[in-house]
């Protein structure tokens, strides 16, 4: 009876414990936050229309200039834009913010995961999701960064797109929803509690 009961209580010590209705709102929350995010980052990767400056438009895919008749003339050829260094710029900037849509998702689904399944390991699950979006929030930000920095001779805060602007809010809400998302979690169970509550 004795081991039966110890092995009961040990079961009972590794049940997750019950989450009061604020902090389940919280998490909630910053699920809806990240897929907000996903979705900005997603749309201004896919329409990578960035900077419109000089009456020509760069993005990250495409170089867009004005012709004779006032009508954009684009082409794929980023060399078009006469600036050093570009080709190699933009690829590694759209493969950044690329890598940050991917991570988010994935991000995201551990987020979700960790609610949806009620067991011991949801809260790693949470973590592990929490630092994915820190992740994304590192290659957004180099993404960005490096956007600006190539085409610092062009740049002026009313030349920047409606979908640059996306990218940058996304990355703002990764860094903050991981960093929330971490926080959260050991507020509600400190890493420490989890050890004393082994076997």
């Amino acid at each position: 009876m004795t081991a039966i009961a110890v092995q009961a209580q040990w079961l009972l010590a590794q049940r997750r414990p019950k989450r009061s209705f604020f902090e389940t709102f919280i998490r909630s929350l910053i699920i809806l936050c990240v897929a907000v995010a996903v979705v900005l980052s997603s749309i201004a990767v896919c329409d990578g229309h960035w900077l419109f400056a000089k009456g020509k438009l760069f993005g990250l895919w495409h170089f867009c200039a004005l012709g004779n008749n006032s009508a954009l003339k684009c082409a794929t050829n980023l060399t078009l834009a006469n600036i050093a260094g570009i080709h190699v710029g933009m690829t590694f900037a759209r493969s950044m913010v690329s890598f940050a849509v991917v991570v988010a998702i994935f991000g995201l689904e551990l987020l979700m995961v960790s609610q949806v399944c009620e067991d011991f390991n949801s809260r790693k699950k949470w973590s592990m999701g929490s630092v994915l979006l820190l992740l994304s929030f590192l290659f957004s930000s180099a993404g960005v960064l490096s956007f600006v920095i190539l085409l610092r001779d062009y740049i002026s805060l009313t030349g920047f797109t409606l979908t640059y602007w996306c990218e940058f809010i996304s990355a703002f809400l990764f860094f903050l929803n991981g960093i929330s998302g971490l926080h959260l979690n050991h507020l509600t169970y400190p890493w420490s509690r989890m050890r004393k509550n082994g076997p």
